[in-house]
Parts: C-alpha cells; sequence; structure tokens
C-alpha cells in the first residue's frame, strides 16, 4: 500500500502523518508512507488545500482532518477493521 501525504509542513499535515503511521500500526499493514510537498504535485492530485490524504492513487480526503477511525477506514478499504488494542500490547494477531 502506498499512501502519500500531501501538504507543505504545517501543523495538521503533521498531526495527519503521525495519525497515519499510528493507524498503519493498529491495523498491522504494511505501508510507504511519503510526504509531497511539492505544491505541483499536490496540485496534480486536484488538491488545492492541504492537508491531502491519497491512498494508492487515489485522494481520500483534502482541506480538513480527518479522525484516526477515519483514516483506518480508508486504510483497510471499508472493509471491517479488525485494529490492535490502543494498549501498546500485542494483540496476539501473529504480524508483529
Amino acid at each position: 500500500m502506498k499512501i502519500e501525504i500531501l501538504g507543505t509542513g504545517c501543523a495538521k499535515c503533521h498531526k495527519l502523518e503521525e495519525d497515519v503511521w499510528d493507524a498503519v500500526h493498529e491495523l498491522g499493514i504494511e505501508a510507504l508512507i511519503i510526504n509531497v510537498q511539492d505544491i505541483k504535485e499536490i496540485a496534480g492530485y486536484g488538491v488545492l488545500t492541504t492537508p491531502g490524504l491519497v491512498v494508492d492513487g487515489e485522494v481520500k480526503m483534502a482541506g480538513k482532518s480527518p479522525t484516526k477511525d477515519e483514516i483506518k477506514k480508508w486504510l483497510a478499504g471499508d472493509k471491517d477493521i479488525k485494529a490492535a488494542p490502543s494498549s501498546g500490547g500485542c494483540s496476539g494477531c501473529g504480524k508483529c
């Protein structure tokens, strides 16, 4: 999975990146997470306000700060989400 975080480095962009990393970890999925800060590249996605989130080439949102649950749904492809417990301990899923 390729996840692109579109933004020029503002606080909301950093928060989105942090939440994406948390969601990837909690879902136990493998992902390549890329920060895209070039304005022309961001505009190439049709995104005019940041932050933006692109998952496997599809723009999932732009111009707002999604919740971690929204991010998880996008990353899971709207399938049933089986997230690891937020306690930080092993969930027993066998992926760690």
